[in-house]
């Protein structure tokens, strides 16, 4: 049963944009914070940014200037803004879903973002 669901990943070239979206399963209980991370080719995963319920957010040194993460509650879902994307954000970014007092978390398959010309 797949709990967690990126999409909107793809091939775009260098400059473009592109939005990711995230959506949690109204099956999972208890719906804390939910972040986006990428992990590159030969990398370890690496956190792009986190968004809570009530709309704070922290991203990662260096991701904000190009990256924006938003969240609707009422389709628990979360959404990731790229913009001036770069050959070096190929990456498959994947979704985190946190439940609220660290009762576990849940990872989605993840989308693949290829950036080339």
């Amino acid at each position: 049963q797949v709990q967690v669901t990126e999409s909107g990943g793809g091939l775009v070239q260098p400059g473009g944009s592109l939005r990711l979206s995230c959506e949690a399963s109204s099956s999972i209980p208890h719906i804390g914070a939910m972040g986006w991370y990428r992990q590159a080719p030969g990398k370890e995963r690496e956190l792009i940014a986190t968004i809570n319920s009530v709309g704070t957010t922290v991203y990662e040194i260096g991701m904000k200037d190009r990256f924006t993460i938003s969240r609707d509650n009422a389709k628990n879902t979360i959404y990731l803004q790229m913009t001036n994307l770069k050959p070096e954000d190929t990456a498959v970014y994947y979704c985190k879903v946190d439940q609220r007092h660290a009762l576990g978390s849940f990872w989605g398959r993840g989308t693949q973002v290829t950036v080339s010309s």
